[in-house]
């Protein structure tokens, strides 16, 4: 492949709900170092700011939890994002919580203003709350209504203070004056646990999601086709994939927010790495191992390091 590929490490994880998640990306190198595969000695690694000094820190917006710092984060994201795509090269990130990857929408479209984006979400959730509508306020909720500059305020049940919606709308405009992506050009695939306020939203923007049981009846290859179609317009794709899109029975509970009845192993791997082989994939994020959570001895993050090299190996051959 002629672009170099570039590791970005984010350990940010004040989004989650959980605590552990900071950890992920290391317990995925651990996973290769003991199988003594050299694969991160390849890449050149860069490691992006975080904010979670502020885990020690009093919340201070309730529906919105740690919003300054994670305005923070994205800044630092969409940077480095931004600066790795400007040089030509290609970012593969590997996050914590998911909250994050806003940032990462948000960089793309900074080097790519012009260019129509594609987002394929690989998740057991949508990630479509937004302050107006969270249960819990945990950021890594709403990363796609930031990137689709998205209130949903019909489904409004938080009143949100002065410095919460000043704050908020922030993040929705920092990688454009208007969305960074368009409903239309998001695809979900293998989500499965949403909330009423996240339905009625995904019916009213029509947003398509390919089910674990439409993958199967359908074939995984019938999937493909059609999320390549509906992408057909796009001048540029990003991949973003939570391990928890994965069921964890047959890989772990090291997550954050496991849900039954995912994806396999060989069907994530599958959705990956024909991805990776598209002209069109600008970049690719894995997010939300959690060895704290993980009651097979770091299981997940060998799964997902499988994946990783597996995913990184299709891009070179590009």
């Amino acid at each position: 492949m002629a672009k170099e590929i570039k590791l970005l490490i984010n350990k940010s994880e004040i989004t989650a709900g959980t605590r552990g998640s900071s950890l992920g990306p290391e317990a995925i190198m651990a996973a290769a170092r003991k199988i003594d595969n050299l694969f991160f000695g390849r890449f050149a690694i860069q490691h992006i700011e975080d904010a979670n000094h502020m885990l020690d820190m009093e919340v201070k917006y309730p529906f919105a939890k740690r919003i300054e710092g994670l305005i923070q984060v994205f800044e630092s994201v969409s940077s480095q994002v931004d600066s790795v795509l400007a040089n030509g090269d290609f970012p593969f990130v590997i996050a914590a919580d998911h909250g994050s990857a806003g940032g990462t929408i948000a960089g793309i479209k900074k080097a790519y203003p012009n260019k129509r984006l594609g987002v394929v979400w690989i998740d057991a959730h949508g990630d479509l709350h937004t302050p107006y509508t969270t249960p819990s306020g945990n950021m890594h909720g709403m990363p796609l209504s930031m990137a689709i500059a998205e209130d949903n305020l019909p489904e409004q049940k938080n009143i949100l203070s002065a410095k919460e919606t000043e704050l908020w709308n922030r993040l929705k405009t920092m990688g454009s004056e208007e969305a960074c992506l368009k409903p239309e050009d998001l695809v979900f695939i293998s989500v499965r646990d949403t909330e009423e306020q996240e339905e009625k939203l995904i019916e009213r923007l029509n947003i398509t999601n390919h089910t674990v049981d439409q993958v199967r009846e359908r074939s995984k290859e019938k999937v493909f086709e059609d999320i390549m179609s509906q992408l057909q317009g796009c001048d540029i794709i990003y991949v973003s994939f939570d391990v928890d899109s994965m069921d964890p029975e047959y890989t772990s509970h090291g997550t954050g927010t496991p849900v039954d009845h995912g994806l396999m192993p060989d069907e994530a791997e599958y959705f990956l790495t024909e991805l990776a082989k598209l002209e069109k994939t600008v970049c690719i994020e894995f997010v939300e191992v959690n060895p704290c959570l993980d009651e097979k001895t770091n299981k997940m993050a060998e799964v997902t390091f499988d994946l990783l090299e597996k995913t990184i190996n299709q891009l070179e051959k590009n």
